[in-house]
């Protein structure tokens, strides 16, 4: 056998005797630079965050829409659409939305990926017909990528270029990455890069998503996907049209939680107030009603009958109407108007 000679500084070295160069720690390579102590971890103490500055908190509609990433999700046709366009005309506008919030003027971009020009032409139409010149800084966009496919790059330059106060995603299913994967982690990943770099840019991103058919205690948990998507913006809003009407509920980081009684009258959604005045209001409307139809003082057994309610309600409802002046007793349990004798 004839043996193989190596030139000098090439020789074959034995893996079982030559030692190894390190492994990189690939967990903390990524984070550069690091501490000034040369750790990972870059922390600050509760001592220098206490005299650190931020500056305030910037919306784009005051207390509903503010920097960051806000999800608002409702069943199909409820008018998810028509809300998101109200706020982006708002904006664009520096006029009202929902009817009476006030809102920060500046530009729009609005991704509505379920429309056409002559739809989106017909809807603005209709809701703005008479407005002689409709804004130039409302842009709307029906053609995106998708978020891992390059979409945050591409939001990235245009708000560099144009600094617009809000951009709309109409809807997540259209940019939503094209991946198998499922459950918790892929939904938040599918939202935080969006949620990051919104932040960076200060802001605000508001995506239009639907709600499950299925239905819950909790408004937030009909949410259309796991509660990763919630988990990885900063405020989620759910347009839910129940026995007593549509609510608008409202919870986030940056927002107060809110349930709000809204209307949808002409294409244009106007907020009510708090659900529960409003309809505790509309309940005793519908109480004094039927006693002034009446020709004489009613029972709580038959006034439930008549609107079909829970007589344990009514009673309730009676008691503290006739505590607060609106009703007047005639004889026992029995109720009448205050100002009937």
């Amino acid at each position: 056998m004839t043996k193989r000679h190596f030139p000098k500084g090439n020789r074959r070295q034995n893996p079982k005797t030559t030692p190894r160069p390190p492994k990189r720690n690939n967990r903390t390579a990524k984070f550069a630079p690091m501490s000034a102590t040369g750790e990972a971890i870059t922390t600050i103490t509760a001592n220098a965050l206490q005299s650190k500055e931020f500056p305030p908190l910037r919306y784009a509609v005051d207390g509903y829409l503010a920097e960051g990433v806000t999800l608002l999700a409702g069943k199909p046709k409820i008018g998810k659409s028509w809300m998101a366009l109200d706020f982006a005309m708002a904006v664009a506008t520096g006029d009202l939305a929902l009817g009476s919030v006030r809102c920060r003027q500046g530009a729009v971009l609005y991704c509505a990926l379920e429309d056409n020009h002559r739809r989106l032409k017909r809807r603005m139409s209709q809701l703005y017909g008479d407005v002689e010149h409709w804004p130039p800084g409302l842009h709307f966009a029906t053609q995106v990528r998708r978020l891992g496919d390059g979409l945050v790059d591409d939001l990235r330059d245009w708000i560099e270029a144009h600094r617009p106060k809000l951009v709309i995603i109409d809807t997540f299913a259209g940019v939503r990455p094209q991946s198998r994967r499922e459950g918790y982690d892929a939904d938040y990943a599918a939202l935080s890069p969006l949620q990051e770099m919104a932040g960076q840019m200060g802001v605000a991103i508001l995506v239009i998503h639907h709600l499950r058919k299925m239905l819950g205690d909790d408004p937030f948990d009909m949410i259309s996907g796991t509660t990763g998507l919630t988990g990885a913006v900063d405020t989620a809003f759910v347009l839910h049209r129940g026995k007593q009407g549509v609510t608008l509920y409202g919870r986030g980081r940056e927002i107060e939680e809110m349930e709000q009684a809204v209307e949808f009258v002409g294409g244009m959604w106007k907020v009510l107030g708090d659900a529960a005045e409003v309809r505790r209001s509309e309940e005793r409307s519908a109480i004094l009603e039927v006693l002034e139809a009446a020709d004489e003082p009613m029972g709580p057994k038959e006034i439930a009958d008549a609107l079909g309610w829970k007589t344990d309600n009514v009673k309730q409802l009676l008691f503290k109407m006739h505590k607060d002046g609106e009703l007047k007793k005639q004889g026992r349990g029995r109720y009448c108007v205050a100002d009937e004798t």
